[in-house]
């Protein structure tokens, strides 16, 4: 399949056009930004690490019945996936309270939850992606009724299967950030990534972090964090 003209660049990846209308090809970069892009740098290795583990989860998804955008990994920062619609919304899962969801209800980093809670974002930098509701959501017609409401039960189910699975390799899902598309004949599925960009990754015996809040909190070791989730994960 050939690579054609850039359609997009975000802060994380590159996305490019091919010779098929429904396909584009993804390439991650290394670049790392936090705040909404008030701080930036490189996380060297990252990019490949993404594409990689993203990959490898969605596959396991799908496999358990989570439609997902992915087709094909092409080479280790770049993979082929289902042109979409991005729907605009992040959409965050909570298990544990940590960041924002901590600052916001005074809840101490690491207060597990009475139950899983899902909260919706609308995607806008210049706003700074502000939390909106379901009343928000039908107003604005970002999103129909119908495909909220499997966007609420895809993000349990990913939740309720990606915590399984990472318990496996002794870490603990605290939070993760979730979006979704409608390929172009209409069918709701699972896009952006999964990685330790996109969800918070504890140690289940130390509460060590192994994700992308080292960046933002200068806490160092950054890329040895994602080198352990590949490596727990995928075995490298």
């Amino acid at each position: 399949m050939e690579k054609l003209e850039q359609l997009y660049e975000g802060k994380a990846k590159k996305v490019f056009a091919t010779d098929d209308p429904n396909v584009v090809l993804v390439d991650y970069k290394d670049d790392a930004t936090a705040f909404n892009g008030l701080k930036k740098g490189t996380i060297v290795g990252k990019g490949v690490i993404n594409n990689r583990v993203t990959n490898f989860l969605m596959q396991m998804l799908e496999k358990n019945g989570i439609p997902t955008h992915y087709i094909e990994e092409i080479s280790d920062r770049e993979t082929l996936v289902k042109k979409v619609t991005i729907v605009p919304l992040e959409v965050i899962v909570r298990n544990i309270a940590a960041g924002s969801l901590s600052k916001r209800l005074g809840l101490p980093e690491g207060t597990k939850l009475g139950q899983t809670v899902i909260e919706y974002c609308y995607k806008d930098d210049e706003l700074g992606d502000p939390m909106v509701n379901e009343y928000h959501i039908a107003a604005m017609n970002w999103v129909s009724k119908q495909n909220l409401d499997l966007i609420a039960k895809y993000a349990l189910k990913v939740n309720e299967l990606l915590s399984a699975f990472l318990k496996q390799s002794n870490i603990e899902l605290i939070d993760f950030k979730l979006e979704f598309g409608i390929t172009n004949d209409g069918e709701l599925v699972l896009a952006d990534e999964i990685s330790p960009d996109t969800c918070r990754f504890w140690d289940s015996t130390t509460h060590e972090k192994l994700d992308k809040d080292r960046f933002r909190r200068d806490l160092g070791g950054v890329e040895d964090a994602y080198q352990e989730i590949l490596k727990r994960l995928m075995g490298e």
